[in-house]
């Protein structure tokens, strides 16, 4: 089976996951095709067997170009089996108000483009201080203190469960092949 991972990442950490999807199809047999949606090239495939998708969420919005992806593929993803990761801080914070704001995120991305997935998997991104600007990595680290979680802006902090991706992935794959 040949898998379309598809991403946008504006700091890294996205793009760290979808390679790190990608790898686990290729360990598992499976041809996994990497596409960064934001490059704005095709993919060199006419049409792989399944897809997964990540994208983040910043300022409360998926990334404009991931959006429109996919607006423009949603007929053709709803075809074939198809996952998608939404990556949030939200996701892993202490106040049940920011999961559940979280968990809907996608759901404005289904009236937004008419795409509904069959998997989600919702991944924790990352404190990447070293990639953001002052002003940034200011609110940031009051961010990061407000939840309690590391904060030393000398330091990236990643709170990707990377075995939460796997088995996503692993589970995916299994319900791709029946």
């Amino acid at each position: 089976m040949i898998v379309l991972v598809g991403y946008v990442s504006i700091e890294g950490q996205t793009r760290k996951i979808a390679e790190a999807i990608a790898a686990r199809i290729e360990k598992d047999g499976h041809r996994a095709v990497l596409f960064n949606v934001m490059s704005m090239a095709e993919y060199a495939l006419e049409r792989p067997d399944a897809a997964i998708l990540c994208a983040p969420i910043h300022a409360g919005r998926y990334p404009a170009p991931f959006v429109d992806f996919v607006r423009r593929e949603k007929d053709w993803l709803s075809s074939v089996p198809n996952a998608f990761v939404s990556v949030s801080l939200f996701i892993r914070s202490d106040i049940e108000a920011e999961q559940e704001e979280a968990r809907h995120f996608p759901d404005a991305l289904k009236t937004e483009t008419g795409w509904a997935p069959d998997h989600v998997h919702h991944a924790a991104g990352a404190f990447s201080f070293s990639e953001y600007d002052f002003f940034k990595r200011w609110m940031m680290k009051r961010m990061a203190e407000r939840e309690g979680a590391p904060s030393d802006t000398g330091e990236d902090v990643e709170f990707t469960d990377w075995s939460e991706i796997d088995r996503f992935v692993s589970v995916f794959l299994w319900s791709a092949d029946r």
